[in-house]
């Protein structure tokens, strides 16, 4: 399958419905509100004494407990498939 005809699997149902909103700019656009919500968070773990929190986009970039600033994020617990070739 070439990387043009991809279409991006939407979470109501019908992924393949022709004006579904399945392509790039629909998926885009409901991404982009959720992130720049202000309540928005994202889960971290502290690089240095293994901390898990939440730190929102306005937050400084900070472990909460020890203070260290290198962060990683929390792996997404859903599926991540690829195509090897």
């Amino acid at each position: 399958m070439s990387r043009e005809a991809y279409q991006i699997p939407t979470a109501q149902g019908s992924g393949g419905a022709p004006g579904g909103g399945g392509g790039v700019g629909g998926v885009g656009g409901g991404l982009s509100r959720a992130f720049d919500a202000e309540g928005a968070t994202m889960n971290y773990i502290c690089g240095d004494c293994g901390f898990k929190f939440a730190l929102r986009r306005s937050d400084t970039i900070r472990c909460k407990e020890c203070g260290c600033r290198i962060l990683y994020k929390e792996r997404t617990k859903r599926m991540v498939q690829f195509e090897a070739r």
